[in-house]
């Protein structure tokens, strides 16, 4: 059991963590959830032994294995699928040491051990694990210095993953991961079979994943049964019976109160007077649950344009001449059009946001937008490029030139920075709090197109639900990338899958999408009455299709773990012959080579045949 007892963590001269107490039973798979700032990561820093508590001590099982993503992303010419196998240093050494030693009887220990740790299957399993997180074959061999900064944490929570630690701590793993790659790595922390702690602000994640929430408010831990909506459901319980107790103890405090006042002075009462006064005094208060006051998104209503707003006749838009990332894109906005991207990162996403943002021109085809139109676009970059050392207020003031001090702070008000918040150093917000700047910042000129990729990166679940009745609020037209599918669900009434080199209207909802990516159901076509027939048949042949294809993984796995059991057992054979089995006793040293160097190569035909049956299943409608 994974225990914090009494911790205090002080930073900077202010208090983080305050005596906080919570006991993690083994295999629990456990949400930490708390406000921005509220110290989740400090908490996870503690329990690694990044950052020494100033009180109380951090209990772990003995020889248990802790894993947690360093804040640095891997980098070097090393590909991600060689960054991943060497995540489980045990194997590697292993392997390393079978290479040299010729002593029999360490060599047979070694491939009992390599047997024992599953070594064998070690790279169907890394593999596996970056195909899910969007690495296809090909990807996964090339350098990591050719890749993101995003791509190259994708490779550090694979290597993760991959290690399987007792203890497995993640700190927002979804942050960097499309909704494809987060539908996936839910399955994957479903079946995780160690203790689970992550820090998460998706809500489905939350809610799909882990079987209890670990909340963190005011420096203290409480430990809730149950998955987001339970603990929910169990906060608002809570928040009813202290608002109750707390009315009742203000009632009972007046009377007091209203009876010392009356009587102090009177000397036939004064003693009862006094003993009430004391009563007072060691009353402790209840108190109620704080909420954040400056939690406020609140987009300023454009002007009224007539539809549309945008028409994409046949466009193709990219960054190389010649080379478009997205052509014959057909598309309309209107001005109350609430609309998510769907599809991949790489697919084109934030591509097709640019060019709707006039951030790109078209290469071929026509865009037509309406004349006085105002766009207004989010991404993190914006976020991670505010001034550190300038104020909201002066920020505004800058991008509101000319505009009067009265209009510049009613614009920050809109966005909860009013009175000292105004003021404060964009470095000392939080990484919420500069995500309501930038959109607050974007937001000035009252667009009538809100683009927003990515927008919940920084904002922990409260602040999403703002998000969210703040843009169904919103009277102008939404585009949204956002791989928060919760967030997807309750503000977008259309959907546009991008993929396959162009952009399309996906014709089910979210739900329809998420059995899709899961391979549980296609996407629904277009109602066409004459040819149901035709296409109850294609419907039964993709289906099919997808059973084949998926009973080609099931015979390559099979055969992979067949093939890597017989290497192991000839490679003990050719070194400690007195352990060969019957069939391979008879053989000579060359003949046992011989057949060692088949059987790698029917190992590495069955590999890939493994990765490619897996990339066929993706492109699978069903």
């Amino acid at each position: 059991m994974l225990t914090v007892n009494g911790i205090t963590v002080r930073l900077g001269g202010r208090t983080i963590l305050d005596r906080a107490t919570a006991a993690v039973p083994p295999g629990a798979r456990v949400g930490l959830i708390g406000r921005n700032g509220a110290g989740k990561s400090t908490l996870l820093k503690a329990i690694i032994g990044e950052i020494e508590p100033d009180e109380g001590e951090i209990g772990m099982p003995g020889r248990a294995r802790l894993g947690y993503i360093a804040q640095q992303a891997p980098s070097g010419t090393a590909t991600p699928f060689e960054t991943v196998l060497g995540a489980d240093v045990e194997r590697a050494q292993l392997m390393a040491e079978s290479e040299t030693c010729t002593e029999p009887h360490r060599l047979g220990d070694i491939h009992d051990r390599l047997l024992a740790i599953d070594a064998y299957t070690a790279p169907a399993r890394a593999a596996r694990i970056l195909l899910g997180l969007g690495f296809d074959e090909a990807m996964q061999g090339l350098p990591l210095d050719s890749y993101s900064g995003g791509w190259k944490m994708r490779v550090a929570l694979a290597a993760l993953l991959f290690s399987e630690p007792d203890v497995l701590l993640l700190d927002e793993p979804s942050n960097h991961l499309d909704l494809e790659a987060t539908l996936w790595l839910e399955s994957f922390l479903r079946s995780y079979r160690g203790t689970l702690i992550v820090i998460s602000h998706e809500r489905d994640l939350l809610n799909n994943v882990v079987d209890t929430i670990l909340h963190l408010q005011g420096g203290k831990l409480t430990l809730y049964a149950g998955n987001y909506d339970s603990f929910e459901r169990q906060r608002a319980e809570r928040a009813a019976q202290l608002a109750a107790a707390k009315a009742s103890q203000d009632a009972q405090r007046a009377r007091l109160q209203d009876y010392v006042a009356r009587n102090s002075a009177r000397a036939s009462t004064a003693k009862q007077a006094q003993s009430r006064a004391k009563m007072l005094a060691k009353m402790q208060p209840i108190a109620a649950l704080a909420e954040d006051p400056t939690l406020s998104f609140d987009f300023p209503d454009p002007s009224e344009l007539r539809p549309p707003l945008i028409t994409l006749d046949m466009a193709a838009v990219g960054y190389a001449a010649g080379d478009p990332v997205l052509k014959r894109v057909n598309l309309r906005i209107d001005p109350d059009d609430r609309i998510a991207l769907l599809g991949r990162n790489g697919n084109g996403k934030t591509t097709l946001a640019r060019l709707l943002a006039a951030q790109l021109p078209a290469m071929d085809g026509a865009v037509h937008t309406a004349g006085k139109m105002q766009v207004g676009y989010f991404t993190q970059y914006q976020v991670e490029e505010l001034a550190m050392g300038a104020t909201p207020l002066e920020l505004m003031t800058r991008a509101m030139d000319g505009k009067a001090p009265a209009t510049v702070r009613a614009q920050l008000g809109r966005f909860g920075f009013s009175g000292n918040r105004a003021t404060t150093l964009v470095a000392q917000l939080s990484g919420g709090e500069r995500a309501r700047l930038a959109l607050a910042l974007v937001t000035r000129e009252a667009p009538h197109l809100l683009i927003l990729d990515e927008p919940t990166n920084h904002l922990d679940v409260d602040a999403r639900e703002a998000l969210v009745q703040a843009l169904n609020d919103f009277s102008g037209a939404v585009i949204l990338i956002s791989h928060d599918r919760h967030m997807v669900e309750l503000t977008a009434d259309r959907l546009v899958l991008v993929d396959e080199g162009t952009a399309v209207e996906y014709r089910g909802n979210i739900d329809d999408y998420i059995d899709f990516v899961l391979g549980r159901n296609q996407p629904k076509p277009e109602a066409k009455p004459k040819a149901a027939k035709r296409d109850r048949k294609a419907a039964a042949q993709a289906r099919e299709d997808a059973r084949t294809v998926r009973q080609g993984i099931a015979d390559a796995e099979t055969r992979m773990a067949r093939l890597q059991l017989e290497i192991s057992t000839i490679d003990r054979s050719m070194f400690d012959p007195a352990a060969a089995t019957p069939a391979y006793a008879r053989l000579t040293m060359g003949e046992l080579a011989q057949r060692r160097a088949t059987i790698a190569k029917e190992l590495e035909a069955a590999e890939h045949e493994w990765l490619r049956a897996n990339e066929l299943l993706e492109l699978e409608p069903g």
